[in-house]
């Protein structure tokens, strides 16, 4: 048997908790009121069933109790309900019948729990969202974008896992991770959106930015890290000399290696190439240059090995060649600023996207969004006109190979 009573008095509690009445704010005389129509009650007008009986029953058994006031269609007591309106006075006596929470209770207790977090002086990411959240609960707005505030334990979880995140200082695999901070080698993958979601909202440039790729940059991974690079040079790993020549694909090293590479720094290097992506880096080739695979967002792993090269080789010239869209150019930037190193882009020009715009892709409304975002840059503005006026993105795999 459906609960009528529960249903309809959970509505009208809803209906007072989103209004004014609730904060102490408003300074009119309205009433809460759940309205019977076909969209919001379909069993009462179902003249095929018998449920007409069953909602007049638990109606007038909260009215009994005062919670409610019933309002009947041409004052025919029994007839037809119109709707119905909570009574101020009994607000404590619904809470109790229905064994619910009050909101305004609930948001104390988050803003309590968000209080002790931001005590323990957590990162960055972790601070801007107990700020924001707590903002928004001060405010008395919602914040089930990220929390739902029946469910504390829960809210707990998430704000353990961004703090832990930005304070992880060793390499770790997601499940290591999840075992160390969780006791569960699956509970952090079971939180991975929620996560991925405070941190491309409060992590400055990370809108759009894989989670793996977040990951990565605090040093946690699915799988292995490794980077990969190749040209005629030669590394020196433990003391041994190796040729990176003598490999056609050169060598992918593990993250956990990369900080004991070192480079000779003798040999003739005009270009150092970053690529964006795998497929490209495998079957790109150019004459005296250094080619480094980076997967999208560099990571400090990364950013380490681009600073030894950078060190070993002044002399070249530093180029980045990705996606022609928001992401890649994005990743460019990311590349110059955190590495300090002077990247030029490399086929992500006009000229580039005009010969290639066959093999060109539509952009997305965010992709539009993201692209408006960035027209004050003076070195992007002209190409990013064109893909606005055009509707076009090209992804770097169309590009040929010299």
């Amino acid at each position: 048997m459906a609960q009528y009573d529960r249903y309809v008095l959970n509505k009208l509690l809803d209906t007072y908790e989103s209004s004014l009445l609730s904060t102490g704010e408003n300074r009119r005389n309205i009433h809460i009121e759940f309205p019977f129509t076909r969209k919001t009650m379909a069993a009462y007008f179902d003249e095929s069933s018998s449920e007409y009986e069953q909602i007049h029953f638990f109606m007038e058994k909260l009215a009994e109790k005062q919670l409610i006031e019933i309002f009947w269609k041409g004052r025919r007591e029994g007839h037809i309900i119109t709707k119905v309106r909570l009574t101020a006075e009994k607000l404590e006596e619904a809470y109790a019948y229905l064994s619910r929470v009050k909101r305004k209770d609930m948001a104390f207790n988050v803003r309590q729990l968000l209080e002790t977090y931001r005590e323990q002086s957590p990162g960055p990411v972790c601070l801007a969202f107990i700020e924001y959240l707590t903002q928004r609960l001060q405010e008395h707005k919602s914040v089930k974008e990220f929390l739902d505030l029946e469910d504390i334990a829960s809210a707990k979880q998430l704000l353990d896992a961004v703090r832990a995140i930005e304070g992880n200082d060793g390499q770790l695999y997601v499940r290591e991770f999840s075992v160390r901070h969780f006791q569960d080698s699956k509970a952090f993958q079971k939180m991975e959106g929620r996560i991925a979601h405070v941190f491309r909202r409060f992590r400055e440039n990370c809108e759009g930015a894989d989670f793996d790729e977040i990951l990565a940059e605090y040093g946690i991974y699915h799988t292995p890290n490794y980077v990969y690079l190749k040209g005629r040079i030669a590394i020196i790993v433990g003391g041994e000399k190796i040729n990176l020549g003598l490999f056609g694909q050169g060598l992918g090293i593990s993250g956990e290696d990369i900080g004991g590479i070192r480079f000779c720094g003798g040999e003739k290097v005009k270009y150092v190439i970053t690529i964006e992506n795998l497929t490209t880096y495998f079957r790109w080739q150019e004459e005296d240059s250094v080619l480094v695979y980076l997967g999208g967002y560099h990571n400090g792993v990364r950013r380490g090995l681009l600073g030894e090269i950078y060190a070993s080789y002044p002399q070249a010239v530093y180029y980045h060649f990705g996606d022609i869209d928001a992401g890649g150019f994005e990743i460019y930037r990311d590349l110059r600023e955190k590495t300090g190193i002077p990247f030029r882009m490399y086929h992500m020009d006009l000229e580039t996207l005009r010969l290639y715009k066959p093999y060109g892709k539509r952009l997305t409304e965010n992709d539009r969004k993201r692209l408006q975002g960035m027209r004050n840059r003076t070195e992007l503005k002209e190409i990013i006109d064109y893909m606005l006026e055009h509707d076009v993105k090209l992804e770097q795999e169309c590009v040929i190979a010299p």
